[in-house]
Formats: C-alpha cells, sequence, structure tokens
C-alpha cells in the first residue's frame, strides 16, 4: 500500500514543495525515515506513535518507509511530522478520502504526544510557494493561520487536534476553513511607540532624516554624549513611505523563518532593529550550521541602527559592505548558499572623538589630533563610501530645551512634507523595475544644470571621492532636488549633498 501527500521546506525565506511518499509493507513493524532528513525529522517517529495512540488510532503493524522527495534537497525542521502522519493513515486506508483532495492540499505542523498539533516556523513562505504552485488549500496548525492572510487565493484550514484533522479527513466532522480565498491587503495605519515631536531642536538632523526616508540612504550621525543621536535614528522608521504587500509579505516571512513573529503574526510596520556592539559576525548578517537570518535581514525593509559605531569589531563592520551595496546576504556553507534579503536604510551613530567631545561648546575635548584621526580611521573607507549622508549632531542649550512656541513638527508632518518625493523616487523604481541606485542608472535620472555640475566636479577632485562617493552624491542631490521638486539638479541641490560628506571633509582636515 502506497500513499503520497505535499509538504514544503524552507531553505532561507524560500519555501520547497516536498513529496511525502509512504509505503506500507508485510513484516515487523519497523520505521524508516529516508529522503535526507535531518535528527529533528527522524525523532518525529516516536512522536508520530504516541501521538497516534493517544488520538485512539492505531500505527499499522507493518514495515513503514517514509521518502521525502526530492532526496537531494537536505530536509529540516519538525513540520513534517503531521503529513508523514497524515500519509500513513492515508496508506493504511484509515481515511475516506480522494486522491484529487490529496493533490491539491498541502499539510504541515508538528505533533505533540498527546495528539495536539503545534505551530510551525516559516509558514508564510510556504503558503506563498503552494499559492505559486497551484494548490488550493491549507492544513496547518491553527496557530500559524493568521500568518497566512497577506496569501490570496488559497485556502486555509487550522487544525489543533490529529482527531479532529481525521474525522475532517473521514467526512465525519468537517472542520471550516480558517481563512477564505477572498483576501485583500490594506496598508496599516502608522502606529510607532515613538514620534518626532518628542525631539527639541535639531532640524539639521531631522532635514537629513527626511532627505534619508525620501531616497533611502544610510545616515551616520557624530556627536556627543546624550546629543539625541539615538531618539533620532528611532525616529527615522515613523517618516518611511507604509509597507506595501510585496514589503509586508518579504518581511513577514523573514520574521517566520526566525521564529521571531508577534501577536499579530504580520509584519506590518517598518522593523527597528538596534543590535549592540558586542554582536558577533553571524548575528549581524547570519550564519550558523542551519542558517539564519541575521540582524541586517530582521532589519529588511525598515531601519537598521548601530550605536558606537566605532565599538563594533572591524571584520563585523566589514560585513556589511556586501548587504549595503547588493540588498541581500549570501551565506554559503559546503551543502548548500543561502540568500535572505537585506534591503535596509543604515543609521550608525558614533562619538566624534575618543572622549566624545571634540567640537563641543559645553565641554572641552581632551583628545589629541592623533588621537582623533586614529579613532575616525577605525571605520574603513569602503564602508564610509556606502553611507550617503554625515551628520554632526550637537548638544542642545538648556535655552533651546526649554523654549516655548510653535510645537515640534510630528512624524506625520514631516512624512507630508516628502511625500511627493517619495512618489516620484517610487514611480521611477517602477519605471524601471530595478533599484535607481544602481551606478549605470544614476546618470539617466540624475541631470545637473551647468553650475551644479561645475560644483561637483570641484568636490570630485578636492574630496579624491570614489566613483561610488560620486555616485552617492548625485543620488543624495537627485533626492533633495526631489523634495523641492525640481526636473534638473541644481547648484544649491549639490551643495547641499556635498555638506553630508562631513566625514570626507574631515578626513582631508587631519
Amino acid at each position: 500500500m502506497h500513499a503520497k501527500i505535499t509538504a514544503a521546506t524552507t531553505i532561507g525565506i524560500d519555501a520547497h514543495l516536498i513529496d511525502v511518499e509512504v509505503d506500507l509493507a508485510m513484516g515487523l513493524l519497523q520505521f524508516h525515515i529516508v529522503g535526507l532528513p535531518t535528527k529533528a525529522i527522524n525523532e518525529s517517529k516516536d512522536r508520530i506513535k504516541a501521538a497516534l495512540k493517544n488520538s485512539g488510532l492505531k500505527l499499522p503493524q507493518k514495515l513503514i518507509t517514509v521518502n521525502l522527495a526530492p532526496a537531494t534537497l537536505k530536509k529540516e525542521g519538525i513540520l513534517f511530522d503531521l503529513p508523514i502522519t497524515v500519509a500513513i493513515l492515508h496508506a493504511a486506508q484509515q481515511l475516506d478520502v480522494e486522491q484529487a483532495y490529496m493533490d491539491e492540499t498541502l499539510f504541515l505542523g508538528e505533533v505533540s504526544l498527546d495528539g495536539t498539533i503545534r505551530g510551525v516556523r516559516g509558514v508564510l513562505s510556504i503558503a506563498h510557494a503552494a499559492q505559486l504552485a497551484g494548490k488550493k488549500r491549507l492544513i496547518i496548525p491553527q496557530d500559524n493561520v493568521e500568518e497566512t492572510r497577506l496569501i490570496e487565493d488559497i485556502e486555509v484550514i487550522g487544525v489543533r487536534r490529529i482527531a479532529d484533522l481525521v474525522a475532517h479527513l473521514r467526512g465525519e466532522k468537517l472542520l471550516a476553513p480558517s481563512r477564505t480565498k477572498d483576501v485583500h491587503f490594506a496598508p496599516a495605519e502608522k502606529t510607532y511607540p515613538f514620534d518626532f515631536d518628542d525631539v527639541k531642536g535639531q532640524w539639521q538632523a531631522k532635514r537629513a532624516l527626511q532627505i534619508a526616508a525620501a531616497g533611502q540612504h544610510n545616515i551616520l550621525f557624530i556627536g556627543p554624549p546624550g546629543s539625541g543621536k539615538t531618539m533620532l535614528a528611532q525616529r527615522l522608521a515613523t517618516i518611511m513611505p507604509p509597507m506595501t504587500l510585496t514589503d509586508a509579505i518579504e518581511t513577514t516571512k523573514v520574521y517566520s523563518v526566525s521564529g521571531l513573529l508577534g501577536s499579530d503574526k504580520v509584519v506590518f510596520t517598518r522593523p527597528f532593529r538596534a543590535p549592540h556592539h558586542t554582536i558577533s559576525t553571524a548575528g549581524l548578517v547570519g550564519g550558523s550550521s542551519d542558517p539564519r537570518p541575521g540582524e541586517v535581514s530582521l532589519a529588511h525593509n525598515g531601519v537598521l541602527f548601530l550605536d558606537e559605531l566605532t565599538e563594533f569589531t572591524r571584520n563585523t563592520l566589514e560585513v556589511l559592505r556586501q548587504p549595503l551595496e547588493d540588498k541581500r546576504v549570501l551565506i554559503s556553507r559546503a551543502q548548500m548558499a543561502v540568500q535572505f534579503p537585506a534591503s535596509f536604510v543604515l543609521v550608525a551613530a558614533m562619538n566624534p572623538c575618543p572622549c566624545g567631545y571634540f567640537g563641543d561648546t559645553r565641554k572641552e575635548c581632551r583628545c589629541t589630533e592623533q588621537q582623533i584621526t586614529k579613532y575616525i580611521e577605525k571605520l574603513s573607507g569602503p564602508l564610509l563610501d556606502r553611507i550617503d549622508i554625515h551628520v554632526s549632531v550637537r548638544s542642545i542649550d538648556y535655552e533651546e530645551l526649554i523654549k516655548k512656541g510653535t510645537p515640534e513638527k510630528s512624524s506625520k508632518e514631516l512624512y507630508s512634507e516628502i511625500e511627493g518625493a517619495v512618489a516620484m523616487q517610487q514611480k521611477r523604481m517602477q519605471e524601471l523595475g530595478k533599484n535607481v541606485g544602481q551606478a549605470k542608472y544614476v546618470e539617466k535620472f540624475c541631470l545637473l544644470t551647468k553650475e551644479a555640475e561645475g560644483i561637483i566636479k570641484l568636490a570630485f577632485d578636492r574630496l579624491n571621492l570614489s566613483m561610488r562617493g560620486y555616485h552617492k552624491i548625485l543620488r543624495l542631490a537627485r533626492t533633495i532636488a526631489d523634495i523641492a521638486g525640481s526636473a534638473d539638479i541644481e547648484a544649491p541641490h549639490v551643495q547641499e549633498a556635498i555638506m553630508y560628506r562631513s566625514l570626507d571633509q574631515k578626513l582631508q582636515q587631519v
């Protein structure tokens, strides 16, 4: 007796459909699983035996062979428990269900010893793959149903116990779909715990963050301790455009395979990740023998904040080069290569010198010129080239702190000022179908007036800019022009863009 049903596994954030084949042969009871399973999958034999017994069902007293195909693909995790259980019962003719129904359905879930079905990771990625493969329904743990609500045109049935699923498949007590096929995405309202109206002053830093939000530019804050760098960084996500359906699916996939989905089960707001400077390289970009997303991927479509930038190890910072440039992370292992998305806005913060008070008007700096130079040189030139905006954040004086009158602008007001520029950026990207920031497209959209061209040529020579740095300034000037509603990049736009490369200028001076 033979049966075949469909399950799936995840590699990175992508899902791959797996055929679960079961053959029952005459002989003493033995249970074999083949097809490159991991130890966790092999252990499912004991869980399934106990779960069937405690659900009032019988494990066939035969030689049971389970094959997970294709055999060349490594299978990981405990999400095969339920598919294997259903396939065994189907092969033993303990279920009264047509094969056509089985062919249209994907099963997923972990079983407990008492017969309950527990939630698993990566369900959104698997639901998306099932939809693309033309499956009509998913039968998954009830705890994972909400996670699939971004996927349209597929029926989802949530189950809590093996006994309930068996009754459903036998037609004795049908389970109602937990979610119908007709699901439509609507952007969520911006709901963040922080708002820009909490930040006193710092108009230049706020302006820089508006530019960063409009053009997805990376930004570096340089200022003394307590000047508000962290407060500013925490609020960048509140003035970024709302998540699209594609953004929400991609981001939720990352959190799903990481097992980090919150109570809402879907990520509708842009993530904000702030790892400590003691983080390892694997923790930042992902890794381990079973590769999982790192902080750069958990910040996908959101903000990655690195406070005390110079306290991170040199090796840890250098691995940021690939995700900052390619918007993805590729982790290679002996048996496979896994790719994770990593399209984020980097916000970094650092002190201007070892003591933290170089250039501060309230406290004298104790550092020598050599110490300051050595401190700044902890950051490599290639890494700084990938950070578009460098902003000096000064300390707030008492008069500015207690000043009354015009209230500070809220996040909603700041976003309304750049909404037109955001729309222009998005239109360009839709027109190209690619990231407008790629070098070969920069010249197409960054049309300079004659005066602006003369200014950027002078900056290129005096600051010894790399080609990447030159393109960063062009992109930055393009965003500034968008905010101003200008079709061409004019001299003031280039001048402001060059001003935001303050660390390049400092490196020329020290």
